[in-house]
């Protein structure tokens, strides 16, 4: 997959992550990107760890892990920051 299908799976994968973890108020469409090729990564790492396949081109199983991964990261940032999240 070249640099231009990372940058849509993340996008979108960036983007709905934000949505499940209440955060899209506070991420622009930049950030979006950067989580959801992180989250990609991310996710790809532990699919393998546990004998699955991660991104595997441009198709929805790759949208999913790479979702799946960003939540995971927004999850781990959402601890770590001082203020929390407001769920409303």
């Amino acid at each position: 997959m070249g640099i231009v299908g990372w940058i849509i799976i993340g996008a979108v994968a960036g983007w709905l992550a934000s949505i499940v973890t209440h955060n899209n108020r506070k991420m622009g469409a930049g950030m979006n990107i950067l989580v959801g090729v992180v989250g990609g990564f991310l996710g790809g790492l532990v699919m393998n760890l546990v004998g699955g396949y991660g991104i595997t081109g441009f198709n929805a199983w790759s949208l999913l892990v790479a979702t799946g991964g960003a939540i995971l990261l927004l999850l781990i940032v959402n601890a770590v920051r001082k203020d929390p999240v407001e769920t409303t």
